[in-house]
């Protein structure tokens, strides 16, 4: 739920550190062509275990066929392999479901982008200079509407982001109008239009969008709209649930003080991310996800032209931002396009070319270390 300084994620890392004891990385590739097409990729990944990752699940698709690889340990008591199935947290990925189911909506005529915060919710956007009359849905998606990110309350922070906090509250279930409350005891940190920044508040209420026009609550939606039709067996929204369905490995995370102890933060009650961040997939579910998103199998063209239609970002001067999509530039020229996520022990990215036909996803189970972007460099470049 913080900002990581490359990528934008529910929950960033701290630091880049150093784990003595998880330097000598245990590598496992898996997969239809020669290992030698992802030479660059396998080279990122056992860097990030020796930059202290404690393992590192990926999987990437294209038109040679899937390849897989694995470095480090999924349990630091046992040293249990990660696994080329794990499932995990993928944090604000999330995001992107959220807004294509919202996109499929507008493409069926039920609402518009067009359409303000208080068309479908009156009052939930108030106070403080908070009005949801001026702020459309266009604008939660893209993130310039000004409303301020509730993960950025220190009170919050305190409760949900420190080794004290969590032990505390891991298992609270938070209400999406609670986590909206929050960000509405501060002043907007704009006018709607006007700038931009990430705020996760700005997802949970597009979930509550959702379950406005539908009836059903937004999980609902993404499993019968996206979940079933792509036959997304290892993704699921667990809502309350405090488990990671197997297999998976355990989470770990220092918080905010990279000095710290690591902690275990594999079970947590994730209402805390609500439809900003919760879902739970693996690797090969999200390059499937993606590559049928920009492929044109879930949106009409007008919906994927606006999806795909970005603005600047103070992520990083690579990066820009479109609806729940985000179109990173690397080092080679290549665009990639997706998102990047964290919650607690748990970082993720998944990208696709613009053509959908070569995907990567990956998965870091520790918040502290490593870097996805250099993943990203030995994929595509």
């Amino acid at each position: 739920m913080r900002a990581r300084t490359t990528r934008t994620t529910l929950v960033g890392t701290a630091a880049l550190l150093v784990s003595a004891a998880l330097t000598a990385p245990a590598v496992a590739a898996t997969g239809t062509h020669p290992r030698s097409g992802h030479a660059g990729t396998l080279k990122a990944v056992e860097a990030a275990v020796a930059a202290g990752v404690p393992g590192v699940t990926t999987t990437a698709k294209d038109t040679r066929g899937t390849w897989s690889a694995t470095a480090g340990v999924g349990d630091t008591r046992t040293g249990r392999p990660r696994s080329t199935a794990d499932r995990y947290r993928v944090g604000s990925i999330t995001k992107t479901f959220v807004a294509t189911v919202l996109l499929q909506l507008e493409a069926e005529g039920r609402l518009s982008l067009d359409d303000t915060v208080d068309t479908w919710l009156p009052g939930v956007v108030q106070g403080n200079g908070n009005d949801g009359r001026r702020i459309t849905v266009r604008q939660l998606l893209n993130h310039t509407s000004g409303v301020y990110s509730y993960t950025e309350d220190a009170d919050f922070g305190r409760a949900y982001f420190t080794a004290d906090g969590f032990a505390q509250h891991r298992y609270d279930t938070l209400a999406p109008r609670q986590l909206v409350a929050v960000a509405m005891r501060h002043k907007p940190d704009f006018a709607p239009g006007t700038s931009w920044h990430y705020s996760n508040t700005n997802y949970v209420i597009a979930g509550m969008l959702i379950e406005r026009v539908t009836g059903h609550s937004y999980a609902t939606e993404i499993a019968r709209r996206i979940i079933g039709p792509l036959h997304l067996r290892a993704t699921s929204l667990p809502g309350t649930t405090v488990t990671v369905p197997q297999p998976s490995s355990r989470a770990y995370s220092k918080f905010t003080d990279p000095k710290s102890p690591v902690h275990d933060v594999t079970t947590l009650n994730p209402s805390l991310a609500s439809s900003a961040g919760e879902m739970i997939a693996d690797s090969a579910d999200l390059d499937r996800f993606y590559g049928a998103l920009l492929g044109g199998r879930l949106l009409p063209a007008h919906e994927l032209k606006e999806m795909k239609t970005t603005v600047d970002t103070k992520i990083a001067p690579n990066v820009r931002y479109g609806l729940g999509l985000m179109d990173t530039t690397l080092s080679c020229g290549v665009h990639v396009w997706g998102h990047s996520g964290g919650i607690h022990g748990s970082v993720s990215e998944a990208d696709v070319t613009v053509d959908g036909r070569h995907a990567l996803a990956l998965n870091f189970n520790g918040d502290w270390a490593g870097d996805t972007a250099a993943v990203l460099e030995g994929e595509f470049c």
